[in-house]
Formats: structure tokens, C-alpha cells, sequence
């Protein structure tokens, strides 16, 4: 135990319905790095959250050499000598680079005051080795996000952290800042610090990290030596499947049959930190599946088509026709719907009946001279009610006392109601139970028999390789591969996951 810097043992957390944490546990030895990895929704957020007092754990127990910890809040956790270094910044924009440096340790002169000229000078001696040399007495705000991540990162060294929990810290970096930032790791663990990373992006993972602990659904399914493991190892844990094996034909050379010319064709589509020359193309009658795993732009692709998402470059043509008006408007005019993956968020709103729910984006084509006919409604709904097998009391019941199953077919039912070409998917079957989700699947067959151009975003690979004609595969924002035809296999979307586009043997 001489190398423990933080152990947390049979961690159990649960929030209400959830199970977030079951019996989790974590060895940080001094002067390693630790990956912590996983997809949405594994329990990552809400381990970093209980190691560093955000959250209690209502089970198991977190120690240290010679003593076990118990905190009541984030401050206790920064007294035992662990920072966090969050997704979202937790400083304060509008004081000085300097000043959120020492927040709370500032250098103190006589009478107690703070001694201005000392604490900026040591913040620009301090951060210029992290390549940061604006002048200290700026707000901190004026930095960007990247920037802002390694003054985070420095107030944690400064302030004599022993742990440091870094939660995605490069999803706002330019490469640079990432070079900066892996050499400050460096040193850290050089040192004798424990870090703990957690990130999505593998090559990250692979290039700075000594162990990894893994978890799926909540619980622990491997931890060792990151190396031992390699990338396509990783990812076949992460999904819950065995290790890959290489698929026959390499991705990177799976042929597309020609069939119809495409109806949809997005070109370029980049955006900062999240998408980067990403095209595709969809044809009428065709299901395309888009796999990756969290964080490699799939949901970003999805609103960049619909219009949700500004772009710093790309193009989207419906029909042969550009899609000029980049909007969620002009995208639904164009004949383009898209079900968000949030449908609680972004899709239902749950104080309004299944009725209400349905009719609300035909609203004006159910109208007629402004005058919007209820008999017209009440036959749309029945009609959708009844295609999609929506199992309620009413049309007027409330949507929100419905099933996960049957509020995800209101959504489906609503977008329908527009008599899109197009329909973006984001994974539609996420948290609903098999029944509804093979109905929903056979849905999807049926319209795509009747000419619509379907999108499926989807985590689950038997629903990508049972359910799509071609899958393109994202990873880091990217397209790694596009298989077709008899390439579409689980193996073969695992290696693209691994490989960024080329499978190394």
C-alpha cells in the first residue's frame, strides 16, 4: 500500500429509479496515470463526483494510507488533497487570471491584505509552464476554454493537490494546449502525483495512461494496465462484447452497391471541437446506420443536418436542392425531421396530452386560413395512435404518464405528422423495453419500404447490423469507415471504433 494515493472500495451511489453505482471500486497508486473509461451513462460522472464530495456514496468507503475519508462537500475533499478539473469551468470568468490562480490562498502581506504585486508575479511565473503568458491582471474570461483548462489545472498544482481528477479536459483544446497539457501530466506523475483521466477520445488514453478501470452500466468490468488491453480490447469491453475479431474485408474498402442516386448529401459538415469534414449520403428507401462511440460526433451530425447546429463549414443538399437556409425551420421545409436523443429535453413536452403532443408541428398544415380544425387533428392522432400502437387510455391523457416505449412513438408520430423524406434517428430504442423496441425496429422497415430516407444513430451494435443497409462509423468527430453488404458486422464496426478508419493487423 506504500504507492496508495486514493482507494475507493464497493462504492454504491443511487439515485431515485437508478442504480448509478454498484460496488464500484478504484485503486490511484502515486506517480500513475489511471484512465477511467466508459460510454454514456457507465457511472463515470458519478464516481468523480463521490471521490471529490460532491456526491455521498450510500455504500463502501474511500481511504487513503493510514486514515479512511468522509466528506460533507467539495471543500473537504480539496482539503484532503484531491481537485477536480470539471467538463464545465468552475472558476470565475470576470476576476483576474491571477486571482483565480490563488482563489482562496492568496499571498498575504501586511495586515493581512492581499499582496497584489507578489500574487501576480508568481501567476506569470506559474503559468507561463503552462504556455500561458497573457497578462495576469486580465480576466479570466478572456482566455479561451483551452486556456482556461490549464489555469484550472494549475491552480490544482499550485494549491498541492495530490489527486487530480481531470474530466475531459482536452474537449475544448487546440492541439497545442493539448501537447502543453500531456507534458504537465508528465511531470505530475513524475513527481508523485496520482492522476485520474477520464476521457472518450482512446488515442488519449493509450498515449498518457499507465492503468485503466472500466465500467459498464455502473460496475467495474476490467482494470489494469491500459497497454496490456489495447484499443480494440477497449472498446469491446466498453460495449459489452468479446474481443474483436478482424473483419475479412478491411472497412476502409467496403464497396457501396451504386443504386439510386443519393437524396440527401451532407458535404464537409465541420465544426470546432466537434465535427471535422464529415460527409454522407442517404438514399430514399435506405437505412443508414451512424455508430461511434460517446463523444465521436454522431448526435452532431444529426442537428448539422437538421439545422440545429451552426457550422463553421459544409453543406447539406436535399433532393439535388442546398439547404440555403441553415435552420431548424428550413431544414423541416426541406422535408427533414429529426428525433433528438433527449426526447425528455428536446422532444415531448410532458404537460400536454398525446394529442397535443402529435398535432404540434402540423399545426399550420392542419390549418386553414389561419383557422386550425380539430376534426382534422382528431383524425391525424387516431390515425398515428393507431399505426404506431401507442397503448393509452386516450388521445387526451397526459403524455407524461406514459411509458418511455410509448412517449417515444408520440415523438416519432409527431415528426411523421410533417410527411418528411428524411428522418434523423438518435437513438430511438435508448431506454425502452424489447417489446416496444422490435415494434419500433419494424416500424422503421415499414417506412422505409415506402420511400423514406432513415438516419439511425444508435450505441446498440446488434440494432445497427440487424436494422441498417450501411453503417458509417464516427470517431473524434471523423468518419473512420462505411461498410456495407456483408461488412456490416459487429467486428467490423468495433475495429472501425478502435482504428480510426484503418485496422492495423
Amino acid at each position: 500500500m506504500a504507492r496508495q494515493a486514493l482507494e475507493a472500495a464497493a462504492i454504491v451511489k443511487a439515485f431515485p429509479g437508478v442504480l448509478a453505482l454498484d460496488h464500484v471500486s478504484l485503486f490511484l497508486a502515486r506517480g500513475e496515470v489511471h484512465a477511467l473509461a466508459g460510454e454514456n451513462g457507465a457511472g463515470k460522472s458519478t464516481l468523480v463526483k463521490v471521490l471529490t464530495g460532491v456526491h455521498r456514496p450510500d455504500g463502501g468507503r474511500l481511504r487513503r494510507p493510514g486514515e479512511a475519508l468522509r466528506f460533507a462537500g467539495p471543500l473537504d475533499a480539496q482539503r484532503a488533497g484531491i481537485r477536480a478539473i470539471h467538463q464545465d469551468d468552475t472558476l470565475i470568468p470576470s476576476m483576474s487570471i491571477a486571482r483565480n490562480l490563488f482563489l482562496g490562498e492568496e499571498p498575504r502581506g501586511r495586515f493581512g491584505l492581499i499582496d497584489v504585486a507578489s500574487m501576480n508575479h508568481r501567476a506569470a511565473e506559474t503559468l507561463r509552464a503552462y504556455g500561458i503568458r497573457a497578462d495576469v491582471r486580465r480576466p479570466l474570461g478572456s482566455l479561451g476554454a483551452g486556456a482556461r483548462k490549464l489555469v484550472a489545472l494549475a491552480r490544482a498544482v499550485t494549491a498541492g493537490a495530490q489527486v487530480i481528477v481531470m474530466d475531459e479536459p482536452t474537449a475544448v483544446m487546440e492541439p497545442p494546449e493539448v501537447r502543453t497539457l500531456f507534458s504537465v501530466i508528465a511531470e505530475q506523475r513524475d513527481q508523485g502525483r496520482a492522476v485520474l483521466y477520464v476521457s472518450h477520445r482512446l488515442e488519449e488514453l493509450h498515449e498518457i495512461c499507465d492503468q485503466v478501470t472500466l465500467l459498464r452500466e455502473g460496475r467495474v468490468v476490467h482494470t489494469g494496465p491500459i497497454a496490456a488491453l489495447g484499443r480494440r480490447g477497449l472498446v469491446s469491453l466498453m460495449l459489452g462484447r468479446p474481443p474483436a475479431r478482424l473483419p475479412e474485408t478491411h472497412p476502409a474498402e467496403a464497396q457501396e452497391s451504386p443504386g439510386d442516386p443519393p437524396y440527401l448529401r451532407a458535404t464537409g459538415l465541420t465544426r470546432r471541437h466537434a465535427l471535422a469534414d464529415v460527409s454522407i449520403e442517404l438514399r430514399q428507401g435506405e437505412v443508414l446506420g451512424l455508430g461511434g462511440l460517446l463523444g465521436a460526433g454522431r448526435t452532431e451530425t444529426a442537428k448539422a443536418i437538421a439545422g440545429a447546429l451552426t457550422l463553421d463549414a459544409g453543406q447539406v443538399t436535399v433532393a439535388g436542392a442546398p439547404l440555403r437556409n441553415r435552420s431548424i425551420t428550413g431544414a423541416i421545409r426541406a422535408g427533414v425531421s429529426l428525433l433528438p436523443e433527449n426526447r425528455k429535453a428536446e422532444g415531448i413536452i410532458p404537460s400536454l396530452s398525446i394529442r397535443d403532443n402529435i398535432s404540434l408541428a402540423a399545426l399550420p398544415r392542419l390549418s386553414r386560413f389561419g383557422v386550425v380544425s380539430s376534426a382534422r387533428i382528431d383524425r391525424m392522432v387516431e390515425i398515428f395512435m393507431r399505426r404506431l400502437h401507442i397503448k393509452a387510455t386516450s388521445p387526451h391523457q397526459k403524455v407524461s404518464e406514459l411509458s418511455s416505449g410509448n412517449q417515444q412513438k408520440v415523438l416519432l408520430a409527431r415528426w411523421l405528422a410533417m410527411r418528411p423524406k428524411v428522418l434523423l434517428l438518435d437513438e430511438p430504442t435508448r431506454g425502452i423495453d424489447v417489446g416496444a423496441k422490435a415494434e419500433l425496429q419494424d416500424l422503421l422497415d415499414e417506412l422505409a419500404v415506402n420511400g423514406l430516407a432513415i438516419l439511425l444513430i444508435s450505441s446498440d451494435l446488434e440494432e445497427l447490423v440487424s436494422g441498417c443497409d450501411r453503417v458509417v462509423v464516427l470517431r473524434d468527430g471523423a468518419v473512420a469507415a462505411e461498410l456495407s453488404g456483408l461488412d456490416v458486422t459487429e467486428e467490423g464496426i468495433i475495429a472501425a471504433m478502435a482504428s480510426a478508419g484503418t485496422v492495423s493487423p
